[in-house]
């Protein structure tokens, strides 16, 4: 039990920049509370005491806003950022890792009996104010953008936005010039997670041009230097070289690849 609630606490201090000390997050964070009453009311739950576990989750929905359902399973290191106004049914099951943010519903679309609720990997991630309906499975490490409406499966590592939700980036699932842009971003060092044409970010698409624009540069360049050293030139041996098995290269990769974690770890959909 220990264990879990110090579990709890060390995965706020890696989600939450906001969290200065172990008393304040033990004594200020109302979605810690409502997953630590969570965890008692659904043991009651399976005792078959669920008169009891109801009336404990709507005192604890009063106490914090949040409102889990006992029959809810969760896995652990679970975060609820801010937490008022969360809603979780009663046959959602949500994977290790998972982090929602406020207003963020796990609900159903059916008043029949059964599995009705979402199911969610480990590692996933749902904005402020989402809606999750239905009995749909929300792959690993997916983002849920805020305010979106998901009423279908979203893949594995895929961030789905909108109403109704649509994938708008899948890390795996590049196209050609997704693919050479990642090539050439790896080249020289630099992070190339979101540059997919069909994303929405206006800064991920600006560097996505320039990855472009500094691709044709290098082609151009080296198709120059080919012709002038065939005319008995000899140009362009005195250019850096730049190779990806270059210890300083992987160096710099490995950098970018600890930068990425950090920022995805720290990754706030409510902004």
């Amino acid at each position: 039990m220990f264990k879990a609630l110090r579990e709890d606490i060390a995965s706020i201090y890696a989600r939450d920049p906001a969290a200065r000390h172990f008393f304040e997050v033990l004594t200020n964070y109302p979605g810690m509370h409502a997953i630590w009453w969570h965890r008692l009311t659904h043991r009651l739950w399976k005792w078959r005491l669920r008169w009891l576990a109801r009336f404990l989750s709507t005192i604890v929905r009063w106490l914090t806003g949040v409102e889990i359902h006992p029959g809810a399973q969760i896995g652990r290191r679970f975060f609820i950022d801010h937490g008022m106004g969360v809603v979780i049914g009663e046959t959602a099951e949500i994977g290790d890792d998972c982090t929602l943010y406020h207003g963020v519903t796990l609900g159903g679309t059916s008043w029949k009996a059964g599995k009705r609720h979402p199911t969610l990997g480990n590692g996933v991630v749902i904005g402020a104010g989402a809606k999750v309906l239905g009995p749909l499975t929300v792959g690993n490490n997916a983002r849920i953008g805020s305010n979106a409406v998901v009423v279908k499966d979203v893949p594995a590592d895929a961030t789905m936005v909108g109403i109704p939700g649509r994938v708008v980036a899948q890390r795996g699932a590049l196209n050609a010039s997704d693919e050479k842009r990642a090539a050439i971003a790896k080249k020289y060092g630099f992070d190339a997670y979101a540059v997919s044409e069909d994303n929405p970010d206006p800064v991920a698409m600006a560097i996505g041009n320039m990855l472009d624009h500094v691709s044709l540069l290098d082609e151009r360049v080296a198709d120059l230097c080919r012709s002038v050293n065939r005319m008995g030139g000899d140009v362009c041996s005195d250019l850096p070289k730049i190779e990806l098995d270059d210890e300083d290269f992987k160096e710099a990769e490995k950098r970018a690849a600890e930068s990425r974690q950090q920022a995805l770890d720290r990754f706030d959909p409510s902004i």
